[in-house]
């Protein structure tokens, strides 16, 4: 079949035959234009209008203007060059006349040439320019110019419509100049005739679009700005179309293919998987899991994009305690066997170990003063007062959902934690000394303790017998009974003291709580009614009745940001999967799931799981084999019956373990693989490939995803996950052969940050109120960020000379702002009496460190520093951020900044100072970054100055896009609706033969390599 109609062959007539042999050379070479309708396809990237013609009398100063006038006059000038080695330069200097005034005109160096050969004295011409002054005289320098022939009339008309043209402005090159590649469109623009319109004529006129060659026309030769958007309107119809087309072929090619549908067994290794789970699913995440398992239970290879939070949370820090039956320890050091306390006292073991790399950390304040720290997935066991106090069934809520819901009408806290049972800790020895005797002893004079003073270990991993007798003693001589009769308090000048009491009444499930008295620390202490809180029959005589609410839960009174930190998640063999974390506080807990790969293993097929490095993929596999425990001891002494075998495979590994994960891959005695690019190697063979899932698809190229899906026997399904938030329109370009599952459960905005851009250069007063802001702040008694590019001791390149830059240009090339530099000034002009340190990479470690120690400690109120804060730094007390420069930062990298401020209870304030001007994209980018907090727009926004790439080939990187006119961004209307049409298109005519022009545009779309692309997929 010839796909290419008889009148297309103008459009694909070679430049060579139609420009000349040089002339094509150069626009193959440097612009890949080849035929004619390439070069019709290359448009203008904006417009010049020359102005309205402008008499020599009324000329205003800085404009662009056109005038038509005659040569009065033209001299040539020789002066001695600057630059010794061109000797002698040249100057021409033309007079003009319109009968109204005069104006010199100014040609310099090898432009005098032409100008000097036809602007003879009498010559009536049409010049275009910036009006400048020179000695006092208007001038125009290096005029654009016409010359005008033939009658007046006839000369008249050429002015008028030449002054009023819209000038195309084409992508060029060093060795193509713009006007060039105009005149060469006016010599194929006639072809655009011949032009086969890809859009069905029930489309076009449904919109009403104009036709292909009318558009075509249009773009390159337009009289009116109405011209170009009828032209941009069609021809961006054209792209959204042809492009929509392609993808809706590529998935109703996949729908045709045959697959093997793969679904769980009932009793199988999902359903015992199941059963290790400590949580229920989310909503969301249910959603999302019967979209995958429907997909894998087809007949036709599932292709889905599933992008959101693909890895669980509900991890803590590794500096977190895990309370164990010898004593609380380290989160971190915690390991699968282990034992550990559960809620209601009972003891179980840690059956999964899952570290989850860094992660952003959240701390919950609790009503007694105490604290402990999670990431925002965390899960609580919650419920309000008066639940508890009907006896209602707790909630399992996220970090996330109580802190974006805390508070009642009242004010108080809304959420309510369980208190954990008292459970004897250590082993059978017991203390060396009398419990109750060490206490008296420790507890009397309590107020003169010294701040180092403290209850060792050994008397509080103990039994809660003795616990109690410690706690006793030290209150027989440290205790007072308030004066209500209704509890007790402990005071004591040491804070280690004073904390070890609190720790030894919540260790006995009761509520205490610190607060500062003069040169003290008051404890207050309440207890459940079965341990009293003093011996001595005076003092216990005085202790009241309990309130009417006899529990000791500790309500939350707040959630504030900490910063990011390494964590991990465990996972308790126990029915109620929670265990007791920091200051005996309930805890639920969870890990990730990558249920869907357990589904396919579980329906007798294999899967692969494709990371982006080998830390990751060494990461995923250690997490899932610890999740799934002896589901991961397939044909192992120990493994569960349905168990499976999960191996790892990256380019590292020795050569004995690689050739028993490739022996256990062909043989089928693993079902599930994770690896890195060495999973595509020749050698690696499958038993039976079920399913791909791509981790982080957005750094693999296709070709080593098609690589690893074409190991199956018939086609795997394919699963792609990304944390990285795409936009709608992206997914629907980039991803539109992948139908897309959303985890709707996103990071929510941090503490509130207000942000607003400061144009230091149109408006130097706000850069001046920028600095008064930092001062109000640290009058506050809070402390701010400055941020610099630079650090500013490097060597500068010497300015060069040259022409007069635009204000754009200026800032542009201006070196970065520096830290150094900065610190200097500010400390000794607008900041003058704060405390100003620097902090930067190339500082030694010590000096860093005690740099942010005083920062932290307060004792510093700005820091100016390089992106060495952008990650890890965490102090609540930093309030404002000023990013110098702001224009040379990237998006993600001003997000990241800014989210170093508003981490306490106080408001954050981030000023982007930047220097370029109001039009410019720099500029524009920043008023968007100061518009949102959101991911998904922020990834609108990047995608914006990153350009779309070639969103149909591997050129993913913005250097070049088969996108001409269409803005993914932008005409996310025109791609939705292009995306309907497609499909209609398709499902009526697959093979598209009764629209030959569409076909024939498909063609050049999808040129060898993306031809290849889309099979590839």
């Amino acid at each position: 079949m010839d796909l290419v109609p008889a009148l297309e062959e103008p459009l694909n007539q070679p430049l060579k035959s139609v420009l000349g042999p040089a002339t094509a050379k150069v626009m193959a070479e440097h612009l890949g234009l080849h035929s004619v309708g390439d070069l019709l396809h290359h448009y203008p990237r904006r417009y010049e209008e020359r102005g309205q013609l402008t008499h020599l009398a009324d000329l205003p100063m800085d404009e662009h203007v056109t005038v038509v006038a005659q040569v009065a006059d033209a001299r040539l000038h020789s002066f001695a060059s600057a630059k010794a080695a061109r000797g002698k330069g040249q100057r021409l200097e033309v007079t003009i006349t319109d009968g109204s005034g005069r104006l010199q005109l100014v040609f310099f160096g090898n432009g005098v040439h032409k100008p000097h050969k036809e602007l003879l004295p009498g010559t009536r011409a049409m010049f275009a320019g910036k009006v400048s002054v020179f000695n006092r005289r208007l001038q125009l320098a290096h005029p654009a110019y016409e010359l005008l022939r033939g009658a007046d009339d006839e000369a008249a008309e050429t002015a008028e419509s030449w002054a009023g043209a819209l000038i195309p402005i084409y992508p060029a090159t060093a060795k193509l100049e713009s006007w060039k590649i105009g005149k060469a469109m006016q010599t194929v623009l006639p072809g655009a005739a011949d032009a086969v319109d890809p859009l069905p004529e029930s489309l076009r006129a449904g919109r009403g679009l104009v036709s292909l060659p009318e558009a075509l026309h249009k773009i390159h030769r337009p009289h009116t700005k109405a011209d170009i958007a009828d032209a941009r309107a069609r021809l961006k119809w054209d792209e959204a179309f042809v492009l929509q087309v392609a993808l809706a072929r590529r998935r109703h090619a996949d729908a045709q293919l045959p697959a093997v549908p793969r679904r769980p067994a009932p009793d199988g290794l999902l359903a015992a998987f199941d059963d290790r789970l400590p949580f229920t699913l989310t909503e969301g995440q249910r959603k999302v899991s019967k979209e995958i398992f429907d997909g894998l239970a087809t007949e036709h290879p599932m292709h889905r994009l599933l992008q959101g939070e693909v890895g669980s949370g509900k991890a803590q820090p590794l500096d977190s305690l895990v309370l164990t039956p010898a004593g609380f320890r380290r989160m971190g050091d915690v390991r699968t066997g282990d034992e550990v306390v559960v809620p209601d006292g009972e003891i179980a073991l840690i059956d999964g170990v899952f570290p989850q790399g860094e992660r952003d950390v959240w701390r919950l304040l609790l009503s007694d003063g105490s604290s402990v720290e999670c990431d925002d997935e965390h899960l609580w066991i919650v419920a309000t007062s008066g639940a508890w106090q009907r006896g209602q069934a707790p909630e399992v809520m996220t970090t996330r959902a109580i802190r974006q819901d805390i508070v009642e009408a009242d004010g108080s806290p809304k959420w309510y934690l369980p208190a954990a049972t008292p459970v004897d800790l250590g082993d059978d020895s017991g203390p060396p000394h009398d419990p109750y005797l060490f206490g008296l002893r420790l507890g009397d004079g309590s107020r003169r303790h010294h701040l180092d003073t403290r209850v060792p270990d050994v008397f509080k991993n103990t039994s809660i017998k003795n616990r109690l007798a410690v706690l006793q003693g030290l209150m027989d001589t440290g205790g007072t009974v308030h004066t209500d009769g209704s509890g007790a308090s402990f005071r004591s000048a040491s804070p280690r003291l004073a904390e070890d009491v609190a720790w030894l009444v919540r260790s006995l499930g009761g509520r205490a709580r610190i607060v500062p008295e003069r040169a003290a620390l008051d404890v207050s202490v309440s207890l459940p009614d079965l341990y009293a809180p003093f011996r001595l029959t005076r003092k216990a005589a005085q202790v009241g009745p309990r309130p009417e609410d006899p529990a000791f839960r500790r309500g939350i009174r707040a959630v504030e940001y900490v910063g990011r930190k390494p964590v991990q998640c465990i996972s308790v063999a126990h029915p109620s999967r929670a265990y007791v974390t920091d200051n005996f506080t309930v805890t639920h807990n969870t890990m990730v799931a990558l249920r869907a790969m357990l589904a396919v293993v579980d329906a007798g097929g294999q899967a692969a799981m494709l990371a982006p490095t080998e830390v990751l993929a060494q990461q995923h596999h250690r997490s899932i084999v610890e999740m799934m425990g002896e589901l991961a001891e397939g044909g192992m002494l120990g493994g569960a019956e349905q168990a499976t075998k999960v191996v790892l495979l990256t380019g590292s590994m020795g050569a004995a373990a690689r050739r028993q994960a490739l022996l256990d891959l062909v043989t089928g005695e693993a079902g599930i693989v994770i690896g890195t690019h060495a999973l595509i190697e020749d050698k690696v063979q499958f038993h039976d490939l079920g399913l791909v899932v791509v981790d982080e698809q957005h750094r693999f190229g296709v070709e080593q995803r098609d690589a690893l899906r074409g190991k199956g026997k018939q086609p795997p399904h394919l699963l792609v996950m990304t944390a990285t938030p795409i936009p709608r329109t992206v997914a629907m370009t980039v991803f539109g052969d992948l139908e897309t599952s959303v985890l709707d459960q996103l990071p929510a905005g941090r503490s509130p940050i207000a942000s607003h851009v400061v144009p230091a250069a149109d408006k130097p007063h706000f850069l001046a109120r920028a600095w008064e802001r930092v001062r109000e702040e640290a009058a506050g008694g809070h402390q701010a960020y400055v941020v610099c590019p630079r650090i500013g001791d490097e060597e500068d390149d010497p300015k060069k000379g040259g022409a007069r830059k635009s204000p754009e240009d200026e800032a542009e090339k201006r070196p970065p702002l520096a830290v150094l530099d900065v610190a200097a000034q500010l400390s000794a002009g607008p900041l003058r009496g704060l405390k100003v340190e620097v902090l930067h990479g190339r500082m030694q470690p010590d000096d860093k460190d005690a740099v942010m120690r005083r920062f932290t400690a307060g004792e510093t109120d700005v820091l100016v520093a390089t992106t060495v804060i952008e990650v890890g730094v965490n102090v609540p007390n930093a309030t404002a951020m000023v990013i110098m420069d702001a224009d040379r930062f990237g998006v993600s990298q001003l997000h990241q900044l800014r989210g170093r401020v508003g981490r306490g209870s106080a408001p954050g304030l981030c000023l982007l100072v930047t220097e370029m001007p109001e039009a410019s994209a720099a500029r524009q980018r920043l008023n968007a970054v100061a518009a949102t907090l959101d991911g998904f727009e922020l990834s609108r926004i990047d995608l914006e100055q990153r350009r779309e790439g070639d969103v149909l080939g591997q050129a993913q990187s913005g250097a070049r896009s088969s996108l001409r006119v269409l803005a993914v961004i932008e005409d996310e209307e025109i791609i939705a609706e292009a995306r309907e049409e497609a499909a209609a298109v398709v499902a009526a005519d697959p093979e598209l033969e009764r629209l030959p022009g569409l076909r024939t545009a498909l063609d050049a779309l999808l040129d060898e390599e993306r031809e290849q692309y889309l099979e590839k997929g």
